[in-house]
Parts: structure tokens; sequence; C-alpha cells
């Protein structure tokens, strides 16, 4: 895989190549997931829907809703007849009236690790990791940070395999105080989920500067403030 298509693969908004009859020849890693909650042919009908009448590319802003999961745009896009790919752009998972978060400056990659270490002792499962190794250290309120990600891990307990993703989220930001800052993410995935853990996740996510998103995975969205 070239460094131009790892972008695409793990980019947070999902890719869909199709054939001319709505085969899917390729998608990325998020798309996989929207599959879970849009069917194939559905997806194909919206991505020939928005086209252009001729070969090129077209982005439209419009709300679309697919279970969890909410967009406000798409871009599609084709070059010859056989093959047309649609682009969605999630929309935003988190509040934007949050006040700037608080807290000491921190190694994001320790604080995962020691989550990770403290719900294996005596676990039987299985935790792997996929980390981008790029984001620096930043400021975040640790003893809420470390409750938060032990109650995460708490909704999927009795699942065989637990995955910790962190990376950085392509081209989004949220601005405190008129500044912008770049976000990334801490997602954390297994087969099944408890949903009584998830309502307590949620009223304790609700009491803190964190923005969660809560699908089949569980998503930590973060801001990149160093200083």
């Amino acid at each position: 895989m070239t460094f131009e298509q790892q972008w695409l693969e793990y980019d947070y908004n999902p890719f869909i190549l199709f054939s001319s009859n709505g085969k899917i020849l390729s998608l990325n890693a998020e798309a996989q997931f929207l599959l879970g909650a849009a069917s194939t042919s559905e997806l194909f009908k919206l991505t020939t829907t928005y086209a252009y009448v001729s070969f090129g590319f077209k982005t439209t802003f419009l709300e679309l809703e697919f279970g969890r999961y909410k967009f406000f745009a798409l871009t599609v896009g084709y070059e010859n007849e056989d093959e047309i790919g649609v682009k969605l752009y999630q929309s935003p998972s988190f509040k934007l009236n949050n006040p700037k978060p608080i807290g000491e400056l921190t190694d994001i990659y320790t604080l995962v690790d020691l989550c990770i270490s403290t719900n294996s002792i005596s676990s039987n499962i299985k935790y792997t990791k996929e980390f981008d190794p790029t984001i620096p250290e930043i400021i975040i309120n640790v003893n809420q940070f470390i409750k938060l990600l032990n109650k995460i891990y708490a909704c999927f307990e009795g699942n065989e395999t637990i995955n910790t993703k962190i990376f950085y989220r392509v081209g989004e930001h949220i601005k405190f105080e008129s500044k912008k800052y770049s976000i990334f993410s801490i997602e954390v995935q297994a087969q099944n989920l408890n949903q009584r853990k998830v309502d307590e996740l949620e009223a304790i996510a609700s009491n803190t500067n964190f923005y969660i998103d809560i699908q089949k995975k569980i998503t930590i969205n973060i801001p990149m403030i160093t200083s």
C-alpha cells in the first residue's frame, strides 16, 4: 500500500469505488463500518444521483443520516463509464460550545498503555493496538481521561479481542478562543458491545470535556492542544 493509499484507507470519512453496475470495487476502513448501517444499493443510488451528467467531480452539501452516521456533504467523481467513486464527509460528533480543555501536558500513548495494562490484569482478552506515532504531547485532564477510557474498555468485556486505534483526523479542526486546533481520535472496537455499560459511559462522558462517538465502536475525539 502506497503512502497515498494509506491516507485514503485511514481517512475518517468513508470512501467507496463502485463499478458501473453498482458492485463495490474498493473501499476504505471507515466505509466498511458504514455498510453496517446502509446497504450497497442505497449508497450506489446516492452516488449516481449526485454525479455530474458528464465526467468529473462534484461536491454537494446536504444532510444525510444512516443509523448513527451523520454526513454534511459528499463528493462524487468518475472519469470513465466503468468506475465511479463517492466520499462522504462526517459531521463533527462533538459539541462545539464546550470550554477549552484544561489539564497537564501528557503523552497520550502512555495513558492508553496504562489503561490497557490495568484492564489486562486477570483477563483473557487480547488487546491489540494501531497507533499513529505522530501525535504530540497534549494538554489533557489525566484523571478524567483514564476514568473514561477504562469505562470504554468495560463496555467490551467478554470479547476475545479489543483493538485500540490512535489516529490523526485529516482535515478536521475545532476552535477555542478563536484559535484552531487539529483533532485526533482514540477508537476502541470489538465484536460485541454491552449496552448497559454504554449507558453508564454516556453518563460519565456528559460530565467531562471529552467528545465521544458511540457506534459499533467507541471513539474519543481529542483536540491537539500543546500549550
